[in-house]
């Protein structure tokens, strides 16, 4: 069976949806300059592409990787939707490493994008009454009052720090660092390698260049996150505000993975060789805790444990998830999300993933190689997690 890899990676700059330099930029606007990118590094023609796999989480129809072939040019290239809520795009390169280590595909370019400015939204009746209301085309799992299917600051981030018992200043230290060490990031120059510069119009009508992450806030205190209320101050001792909650943003990434054997065909030098993956189901009400059992079975699938990992990436769908992974698993929270997460880089839902997996392996080659885990937790009590191997640039 074929080693699958990845030989380019790239991603737009996340924008804050509503308010931000995305807004009125479309999901295939976002998708499409990352796509002719990773065809440029990694040297490829269009018709050398088997498929393009893009996540679209929530947007409940369409195939947007279809629509970005075509353009891009690459009218021979089929596209496919995949939908795991927030783990979404982590299962789009999951289903391409799939797919090229059993030999069906060769060349296969994995993803996601998203909109949240943009992203459509259904309006529907509630049964039994006359009430019409907007929001998600499904919910991620059937309602219930100790998980409630359209509320994840209960369900994900307010259960997951009662059951790792964590206090409301912990989990905004862990907001705060995040911050800094997405600053830190940028100021370093450190995504410029990965970032795709967008020419975009912007709200006001003017035509930007958008090549920097505008969701971390500068000058973050933990007095000044301390002061925020929490979102819901009717639940006794609810420790989840704004600033412990991923943004919604907008933005794209993806990654090229091919065979080894194509790989070393063409003369490119791997980034990343995708070693193992899974994803699990857990209780609703244990969504944000799914990571911790995602990790070592992912883990395992390789032959390696906790203790073999020298970086991961865990989304910060809310700061305690991966608070959780450190308490849980053990493993240091000094080697999770060193770049942020989604606190402060943003969480563009379908896109993350893939935005998470290109920060991991140009993270781990600033420090020579190594061993990488990315994963998250997803709405209805799912999780994903996708380890890699990073050889020394």
């Amino acid at each position: 069976m074929s080693d699958a890899v990845i030989v380019a990676a790239a991603r737009t700059a996340i924008g804050t949806a509503g308010k931000g330099t995305l807004t009125e930029t479309e999901p295939s606007e976002l998708a499409t300059p990352v796509v002719l990118e990773l065809l440029k590094r990694a040297k490829l023609k269009p018709e050398e592409v088997d498929d393009l796999i893009l996540a679209e989480s929530m947007y409940g129809g369409g195939v947007v990787g279809r629509y970005v072939a075509v353009e891009a040019g690459m009218e021979t290239v089929p596209g496919l939707a995949v939908n795991r809520h927030c783990a979404s795009s982590l299962a789009s390169i999951s289903v391409a490493a799939a797919a090229v280590r059993s030999g069906n595909d060769d060349i296969i370019l994995a993803g996601g994008v998203n909109s949240s400015s943009l992203s459509p939204m259904s309006v529907h009746r509630t049964a039994g009454t006359e009430d019409w209301v907007q929001g998600w085309i499904s919910p991620s799992h059937p309602d219930r009052e100790d998980a409630p299917n359209r509320d994840m600051s209960v369900t994900v981030g307010w259960n997951t720090a009662k059951t790792c018992g964590f206090e409301r200043e912990a989990i905004d230290a862990w907001a705060l660092r995040s911050h800094e060490r997405a600053i830190a990031a940028i100021d370093a120059g450190n995504f410029k390698e990965e970032i795709v510069p967008l020419t975009v119009t912007n709200k006001d009508g003017e035509t930007v260049v958008f090549d920097t992450d505008e969701h971390p806030r500068r000058g973050s205190t933990m007095e000044k996150l301390a002061s925020l209320k929490v979102l819901h101050p009717e639940i006794e001792n609810f420790s989840i505000s704004a600033a412990t909650a991923s943004g919604v943003n907008d933005a794209a990434a993806a990654v090229v993975v091919m065979s080894s054997e194509t790989a070393a065909s063409k003369g490119l030098k791997p980034l990343a060789k995708i070693l193992s993956w899974a994803a699990i189901g857990v209780d609703p009400y244990d969504t944000g805790m799914a990571p911790t059992k995602a990790i070592p079975k992912a883990l395992a699938k390789a032959g390696l444990s906790v203790a073999d990992v020298d970086l991961m990436e865990v989304n910060e769908a809310f700061a305690p998830v991966p608070m959780a992974v450190e308490k849980v698993l053990g493993f240091s929270g000094d080697k999770i999300n060193i770049s942020g997460s989604g606190c402060s880089l943003g969480h563009p839902i379908g896109a993350t993933g893939a935005r998470m997996m290109t920060t991991l392996i140009y993270d781990l080659r600033r420090q020579g190689g190594g061993i990488g885990v990315a994963a998250m937790c997803a709405g209805g009590g799912m999780g994903q997690a996708i380890v890699i191997e990073v050889p020394a640039p």
